[in-house]
């Protein structure tokens, strides 16, 4: 068996910290089957570079692995210090100054351009994809000294009751507890929905691949019982599938009275007031909503498969069952004109009691419908380089004005963000008076003249 170094090289904070999901998952495999691993997390260590050259010689492993979670903050404001891969290279430049170990990368963003970002970064290998059988597969076959592709993806995307339980370190959830409030899980992976924009489908699948509700439940007991947990994040690319899976999950919640407060993301769609108290009384607490745009035009643009009147419809419902919601709507994407900016300003004037997260210009990734629209509108070329942020912004519009208009309409309102910048700001100042978790919440009171009270973090004298 091999001694195997996991290294998250996230050090992002934005819009929180989030636990390393994906190398726990992956340490929960390389366990099973007998290999001895360290976990280290780069933004617990606070981004120490001794640290991890002292933790690597320490450790003498036979293969280091590097998790790449982002590879940028998707806002177009952004500057290059938000691109991470440049600091992926350093990091993986500054191991091989304290290990001869093989460095083999994946992640969520490696598998976005894994050929271009493994050529830039210089590991040896790299994962695309699916992780937990893939590493096991590669790693035994470099131990058994056979020539492997660079680039290595597994054969088949896991079957959603074959999905394991995260080895979480007790140190990290603490940290992660700490800082945000919160851990994160998963419930299912994949996405049968068809945004233009949108990789999900192209790294997870286009159909959801489902966790057994039991086995869901069990790890938010376990947070429960082992770290004292009570607030978790779904990580789901959507919580409320059309199956129904969610409703048996929240159904398996309420039956064990956990008595834990939770989080996802949402589509605006099919959510009514008898699906939302269900949900509540299981403990959903907030909704991050994939609204994406803001009239129909725009969101038949993104192909999202939903009206602006259904966002409304599934807003109202939250609004009665008392559940704060919070929009993220990108602006300047297909078939977005000086007059669909106007009339999605408009929509969201109507989102009463919420918080709306606006960007400028959507992030073009390879293996999207975007990448193919930007090409034939002219935004970029056939042979544009995405390694570096590109912003698709419709050509009938124009950018300046388009901001302008934005920030004259949010102008005054401290839950309408814009740039997303502006709500760092504020969850950075809400974090400085002891307020942590999701934050943007806190913006959001149904109970006229109650002022909310902040969740402080416990005192370490």
């Amino acid at each position: 068996m091999s001694r195997v170094f996991l290294l998250s090289s996230n050090v992002a904070t934005e819009p929180y910290p989030v636990y390393p999901l994906g190398m726990a998952i992956i340490a929960a495999a390389l366990q099973r089957c007998g290999h001895e691993l360290r976990q280290f997390d780069m933004l617990v260590h606070q981004r120490d570079g001794a640290d991890v050259g002292a933790a690597v010689r320490e450790f003498k492993p036979d293969f280091i692995c590097v998790s790449l979670r982002n590879i940028d903050n998707v806002d177009s404001f952004s500057s290059d210090e938000n691109w991470y891969l440049n600091d992926a290279r350093l990091l993986i430049e500054r191991l091989r100054r304290h290990s001869d170990a093989p460095v083999i990368i994946g992640g969520p963003a490696f598998s976005i351009m894994p050929q271009q970002i493994l050529d830039f970064v210089a590991a040896d290998y790299g994962i695309c994809g699916e992780g937990e059988q893939a590493l096991v597969e590669l790693i035994d076959a470099l131990k058994q000294g056979r020539s492997m592709p660079r680039v290595y993806s597994g054969a088949a995307p896991i079957a959603g009751a074959a999905m394991i339980s995260p080895l979480l370190v007790p140190e990290y959830v603490d940290y992660y507890q700490q800082h945000s409030g919160m851990v994160n899980l998963q419930s299912k992976r994949g996405c049968p929905y068809r945004c233009v924009y949108c990789t999900y489908p192209a790294l997870e699948g286009s159909s959801f691949r489902l966790r057994q509700p039991g086995a869901v439940v069990d790890d938010m007991e376990r947070l429960r019982r082992d770290f004292g947990s009570d607030h978790i994040f779904f990580t789901d690319s959507t919580f409320n599938d059309h199956q129904g899976h969610y409703l048996e999950l929240v159904e398996e919640i309420i039956r064990r009275d956990l008595k834990l407060r939770w989080c996802a993301f949402f589509r605006p769609q099919g959510l009514n007031d008898t699906t939302l108290a269900l949900l509540k009384r299981s403990g959903l607490y907030a909704m991050e909503m994939g609204t994406d745009a803001a009239c129909d035009r725009t969101l038949a643009g993104l192909d999202k498969g939903f009206t602006f009147a259904e966002v409304l419809r599934c807003h109202q419902s939250a609004l009665r069952a008392q559940i704060p919601c919070a929009h993220f709507i990108m602006f300047g994407g297909p078939e977005e004109t000086p007059d669909s900016v106007d009339e999605g300003l408009d929509n969201i004037a109507r989102l009463e009691n919420t918080v709306v997260f606006a960007f400028s210009g959507i992030r073009i990734l390879p293996r999207s419908r975007l990448h193919r629209r930007a090409i034939d509108d002219g935004v970029i070329s056939a042979d544009t380089s995405l390694l570096k942020p590109v912003y698709y912004l419709s050509p009938k519009i124009d950018r300046e004005w388009m901001n302008m208009r934005i920030l004259k309409s949010f102008a005054g309102q401290r839950n309408r963000i814009f740039p997303p910048s502006k709500g760092q700001e504020q969850m950075r100042m809400m974090n400085n008076f002891g307020f942590k978790g999701i934050l943007w919440d806190q913006m959001v009171s149904f109970t006229a003249g109650r002022r909310r009270r902040p969740r402080r973090r416990p005192r370490h004298d």
